[in-house]
């Protein structure tokens, strides 16, 4: 069993560049995922000057470790936000969902990408008779919408089920394969794309940014923050937004009907048919926050117990996190008060193929002085409701939690033999023996000062705070960290 994602098991990308000098730029983009593509392509024929770059390689971060679904059937959505909002703002976000499916779709036929793009019924299902009022009302505001629901009340797949409601026009992909193939339309327009790129830091000038990397500088007028979670803006501005959310998946050798499953409510259960040169079955369980079940190892041979129950044999399995914003609905757009200069795309909660597409068309939007429908809808600056003040305090806890409850000694007492803690030259130290070697890192993520946890599966130092992570000797492979926690005498 291979312990990575499916979608990165491929051959090696030859096309790498990475900065080594100092450039000025019109345009920033920093992150490599769906939404700085998606940025990236839809300004590859302005007249900017754009660059594009990414801690690692395109599609490794969060894109890379999602189901790659591209649905509007996503859970009980539209009834949690007409509950928020009202049925206006809820249908305004089936609006920008259907716009983002159109526009993946259209990209894939244009550009003539081959990435297993395949149309498949989306279902949304439960077994509790509780929810089954919910997920009737959810049909029923997405009927109000125009969209066709059916109904269902038999087993589908290989999932048990009360009541389920489905969707025919959607569908899944392979979306490392799409995001490489708008990595190299965008670079033959002549845009820029540096990987292996690390922003060390983001300084505010007269006339735009400098963002600071191990080598260069890069001057640019605008900069878009298209990462996971933004590492550039004041620390406590996602934890009170927005909390992450760790997911557990699985891919498993399978020929089932070409479907995609997901319960209405947490915890998730999700499954979907991939095919490319062999039939899978993608399969992702034990979703939660991130600060509960700090057991990385625990959690994975959940997601294994529950692949076999439905008679699946895992062979990639991996771990993937998701930023849940408050009142279900993405942050994208400006962030500050009579900023257009500083933009970013975030909080996707789960959904990320089309809110990622859709930061991508509103970013490119903004930066273009377009109008768009959209734009209010999912502006960082948004007005909450009262309403919303139970999950504010709610987030604010739960990363509280996560600080406070890795620096009890106590709470360590589920780590395997080979990891323990001391104290090097007066600096706190984890160190993970493999047998053969002892792997020695700082045991504080520089982001903000959280105890890490050890993954003994992946084999990766975790923040249970904001999901930072480092391979086994403290490299930096994920944000918001930008820095590595390498232990040096």
């Amino acid at each position: 069993m291979k312990k990575e994602s499916l979608w990165l098991d491929l051959e090696k990308e030859q096309d790498i560049e990475t900065l080594k000098q100092d450039i000025e730029v019109d345009v920033l983009i920093i992150g490599g995922g769906i939404t700085g593509l998606t940025t990236l392509y839809y300004l590859k024929d302005s007249h900017f000057n754009v660059c594009l770059v990414d801690q690692d390689l395109i599609g490794h971060g969060v894109s890379g470790k999602t189901t790659g679904k591209i649905t509007y059937l996503q859970e009980t959505v539209y009834y949690d936000i007409s509950k928020k909002y009202s049925v206006s703002v809820a249908k305004q976000y089936f609006q920008s969902q259907k716009k983002a499916i159109e526009a993946i779709t259209n990209i894939i036929e244009k550009e003539r990408i081959s990435c297993d793009l395949e149309n498949v019924t989306s279902y949304v299902f439960t077994n509790t008779n509780e929810e089954i009022s919910k997920v009737k009302m959810e049909r029923k505001i997405l009927k109000s919408f125009g969209a066709v629901i059916e109904e269902h009340h038999k087993p589908i797949g290989k999932f048990q089920n009360l009541y389920a409601i489905s969707a025919s026009d959607t569908y899944v992909f392979h979306p490392v394969k799409y995001l490489r193939a708008l990595k190299r339309i965008c670079k033959l327009e002549g845009k820029k794309v540096y990987e292996r790129t690390r922003i060390l830091g983001l300084l505010k000038e007269k006339n735009g940014y400098v963002a600071k990397t191990k080598d260069a500088h890069i001057r640019a007028k605008k900069v878009v923050l298209a990462c996971h979670y933004p590492f550039f803006l004041l620390p406590y501005f996602l934890p009170l937004k927005a909390n992450i959310e760790k997911s557990y998946v699985t891919a498993s050798l399978s020929k089932f009907k070409p479907i995609s499953m997901i319960t209405a409510s947490k915890p998730t259960q999700s499954i979907r048919y991939h095919k490319a040169e062999e039939e899978y079955a993608i399969y992702l369980s034990n979703s939660s926050n991130l600060c509960n079940q700090l057991s990385d190892e625990e959690n994975f041979n959940e997601v294994i117990d529950g692949a076999h129950k439905l008679s699946l044999q895992p062979c990639y399995i991996w771990k993937n996190d998701d930023l849940m914003t408050v009142d279900s609905m993405p942050y994208i757009g400006e962030i500050e008060k009579n900023n257009p200069n500083l933009l970013m795309g975030t909080g996707y909660n789960t959904w990320g193929m089309t809110n990622g597409t859709l930061a991508g068309i509103l970013l490119s939007d903004m930066i273009l002085e377009r109008e768009n429908e959209f734009i209010p809808l999912c502006s960082p600056k948004r007005v909450l409701r009262l309403k919303h003040i139970g999950s504010l305090v709610g987030n604010v806890a739960s990363s509280a939690k996560g600080y406070i409850q890795n620096k009890i000694s106590k709470n360590k007492k589920w780590y395997p033999k080979a990891v323990h803690f001391q104290k090097l030259n007066g600096k706190n130290v984890a160190i993970y023996d493999d047998g053969e070697e002892r792997h020695i890192v700082y045991n504080k993520c520089p982001h903000m000062g959280c105890s890490l946890i050890f993954n003994e599966v992946e084999k990766t130092w975790d923040c249970p705070c904001h999901a930072s992570r480092f391979d086994i000797d403290g490299n930096c492979i994920k944000g918001p960290s930008c820095y590595s926690i390498t232990y040096r005498k």
